[in-house]
């Protein structure tokens, strides 16, 4: 989750509250963290560079992966039981909230009809402006995309769709196809002529293909001048190199 983080704090810093201001309180949530809380206690070492005292939340269904991470608990780092619908403790003299939801490698386990009722659940457990990065990633990390979505200030309205990411540690090469296995599971069922995820993936194979010359620079150099070669096919790729030299292709909603 190392590049997942990276790049939320790129994304949006100011979700993660590192002013002084907005330094305490809003829950950062890793959403299925697994069968070890590493995910957690990791993402707690990276973040709180931005915030010294953001604090995180683990969630897990399973209540044995729950009562294995509590001992490591402690300094605002909470484990608990739930789902979709956030365990947070809406009582409280100051009532929890949650800043930022990472799922990942969770919802490729369902139904795609599921997904929508997930999306509304956290939407029911969150907060206005509340930013989501709901993804899929192969087992080393490598390779991931994901949907950047956020809370509308009217809860109703439910989530408003930003952008879906592309990222690579470039440590496989660089070939679109890469992306296809681990896209997100409200496109990868869509993979067929006529889809826009489909077209996407088409025009980024041929933006590829058509700078390829640039591989004599790298492999970094290629992925950029693909990116932006995408962008001038009419795509709404933001290219800049902040994004393209780290190996993210960011492509704004709607895509097509």
């Amino acid at each position: 989750m190392r590049r997942v983080d990276s790049f939320l704090a790129l994304y949006d810093p100011a979700v993660l509250g590192g002013r002084a201001v907005d330094a305490a309180g809003g829950w950062f949530v890793d959403l299925g963290f697994g069968a070890e809380p590493w995910t957690t206690l990791e993402s707690a070492q990276r973040l709180r560079r931005h915030n010294p005292v953001l604090p995180l939340l683990g969630v897990e269904i399973d209540p044995e992966r729950v009562a294995a991470a509590e001992p490591y608990g402690g300094n605002g780092i909470v484990f608990r039981r739930g789902g979709f619908n956030l365990p947070l403790e809406r009582a409280a003299v100051k009532p929890e909230w949650v800043r930022v939801i990472r799922a990942f490698n969770v919802l490729r386990q369902y139904e795609e009809q599921d997904v929508v009722g997930a999306y509304r659940e956290m939407a029911r457990a969150a907060t206005p402006g509340t930013l989501l990065i709901e993804g899929t990633s192969d087992p080393l990390g490598r390779i991931w995309t994901a949907n950047i979505a956020r809370l509308s200030q009217e809860p109703e309205a439910g989530w408003t769709m930003e952008a879906l990411v592309f990222s690579t540690s470039f440590r496989d090469g660089f070939d679109p196809a890469l992306f296809q296995p681990v896209l997100p599971k409200n496109h990868i069922q869509h993979m067929v002529q006529g889809e826009p995820i489909h077209l996407l993936m088409e025009q980024w194979k041929r933006a590829a293909a058509a700078t390829q010359s640039e591989r004599a620079w790298g492999v970094r150099a290629w992925f950029a001048a693909a990116a932006g070669a995408l962008k001038e096919m009419g795509i709404p790729v933001d290219a800049r190199p902040r994004w393209t030299r780290r190996g993210f292709l960011l492509v704004k909603y709607p895509f097509t």
